[in-house]
């Protein structure tokens, strides 16, 4: 599948959460921006530190606006398990089979071996703005979903 980039349109989706409700991106849609990560593994060291680093900064994210969902192929107990370790203050969507990874075109590492580390961030309308992939620059994913939201933050007060 053709990988989602910056100006397009995301797919509608829904999975579950860490509590095993769930998440339909069409009921955030028109509301909030989105700020979509997708993560290779619960646990690992990268994801721990890209995980943990959203966490610290969740609160100026909900200040602009915008809600940020975690996506991995772990289950949902082992999205609870990693929550609950951590403190993590968000949904993580368990994309079993990753079919979510797929509709975005979310691509692997050179040898297809672990899945790819992918940052969105979407409009309200559910247009991308940004797209940073980037497997090892963890706190990266963060940096720029943060600089961008803030961006969309000040162009809203702007409309206003």
């Amino acid at each position: 599948m053709k990988p989602i980039e910056t100006g397009d349109m995301i797919p509608e989706f829904s999975l579950p959460d860490q509590d095993g409700k769930i998440f339909d991106v069409k009921n955030v849609l028109g509301q909030k921006k989105l700020v979509i990560f997708f993560y290779p593994r619960d646990g690992s060291h990268g994801c721990t530190r890209e995980a943990c680093y959203f966490r610290d900064f969740s609160e100026i994210f909900i200040e602009a606006d915008a809600v940020i969902i975690g996506i991995s192929g772990q289950s949902v107990e082992s999205h609870k398990d990693f929550a609950a370790k951590y403190s993590l203050n968000y949904p993580l969507l368990s994309d079993k089979g990753d079919k979510v990874r797929e509709l975005f075109g979310v691509p692997s590492d050179a040898f297809g071996m672990i899945p790819g580390r992918v940052t969105y961030v979407v409009s309200k309308e559910g247009k991308v703005v940004h797209v940073f992939n980037s497997q090892t620059q963890v706190r990266r994913h963060v940096d720029e979903a943060l600089k961008v939201v803030l961006v969309l933050r000040k162009a809203d007060a702007g409309d206003s």
